[in-house]
């Protein structure tokens, strides 16, 4: 199976699962990982500017990775994987946690 057919697969039963376990609008919390350079740093905080989004970030143990949270008022599921989207197509190498 090819990798875009796995994440569409993937997407369909997050928004599912989404739907299901909450009542929208509501607060969502993303996790990220990126490697612990400024610039992709500020790359997945960028895509957040003007959202109200409250953003915490954490160096692992070892100082590589930094894990970004991100918690903002989302719309519907359909925004939530919108962004999700948006980050893993504009920040190189990010997780999607």
């Amino acid at each position: 199976m090819d990798k875009n057919k796995k994440s569409e697969e993937f997407y369909k039963k997050l928004k599912a699962q989404l739907h299901d376990t909450a009542l929208w609008p509501t607060e969502y919390l993303y996790k990220f990982i990126v490697i612990s350079e400024t610039s992709k740093i500020e790359e997945v905080k960028a895509l957040f500017n003007h959202t109200g989004a409250v953003i915490n970030t954490r160096p692992s143990k070892n100082g590589k990775y930094t894990s970004v949270s991100v918690n903002v008022r989302m719309k519907n599921p359909d925004a939530v994987i919108a962004k999700y989207k948006e980050v893993g197509e504009k920040v190189e190498g990010v997780i999607s946690l």
